[in-house]
């Protein structure tokens, strides 16, 4: 598994990766148990949104229903909430991975970043861990309840969101044994930052292009956009 310390401001970093699957696979039989039926319902709604992200957008003058809308707006923050998490949901299973950092930094550098990035992860997950915990016990009852159950279904996701996020950051920081290797794309993208989106778009784009990953630039610019 690749994992790219990609920085996003001038002394900032986050760790990316572009896996391919379903990051929360759903069983191949419906589970037993209230709380196993509730991850489970989660883990569809998961594998959904994803699916739904991949369809080509409705063609222009085709009108969708309010339903429609708000589904699909739903789907579009599910997926985006996903992909903030899903490096850290694939590093579960992994006992070997690279990190691919920018050549500017020193092996011993990039290790220091590697960890104080998955520890900052573990303790902000935890922390939403106990919130959500909290707050979901009672919304769990809604799951049951037919209609949306939009409460209930947006406690259990980001219960299980944060928990599988959690294991991932453990598993990267004790288990995982990490090799290194520098790269000199990687360094291009911190000379771009501070520049307007509109115009490090060339730039970024090419740096996604010479390490094949297709999603880059929309994380850049998000990460980017949030440390400026």
């Amino acid at each position: 598994m690749d994992v790219f310390l990609v920085p996003v401001a001038v002394d900032r970093y986050e760790l990316y990766c572009e896996e391919q699957g379903e990051p929360v696979p759903a069983a191949a039989e419906a589970p037993t148990g209230f709380v196993r039926r509730a991850a489970h319902h989660v883990r569809e709604q998961i594998a959904d949104a994803e699916r739904e992200s991949r369809r080509p957008p409705p063609a222009d003058g085709q009108r969708q229903s309010l339903g429609a809308r708000v589904k699909a707006r739903s789907l579009r923050w599910i997926v985006e909430a996903i992909a903030e998490q899903r490096l850290l949901w694939h590093l579960r299973g992994q006992l070997e991975a690279r990190l691919v950092h920018p050549d500017d930094l020193t092996e011993s550098q990039a290790r220091q970043l590697l960890r104080r990035t998955l520890t900052r992860d573990w303790e902000r997950h935890r922390f939403w861990l106990l919130i959500d915990g909290a707050c979901g016990v009672g919304s769990l009852l809604l799951v049951l309840i037919p209609g949306p159950n939009v409460i209930g279904y947006y406690f259990l996701f980001r219960i299980l969101g944060h928990y599988l996020s959690l294991r991932g950051a453990r598993q990267g920081l004790s288990k995982i044994t990490w090799t290194l290797e520098p790269n000199a794309s990687l360094s291009t993208l911190r000379s771009v930052v501070g520049q307007a989106a509109s115009a490090r778009a060339e730039i970024v784009g090419g740096v996604a292009s010479s390490l094949r990953l297709e999603h880059l630039p929309k994380f850049f610019e998000r990460c980017a956009a949030g440390h400026t």
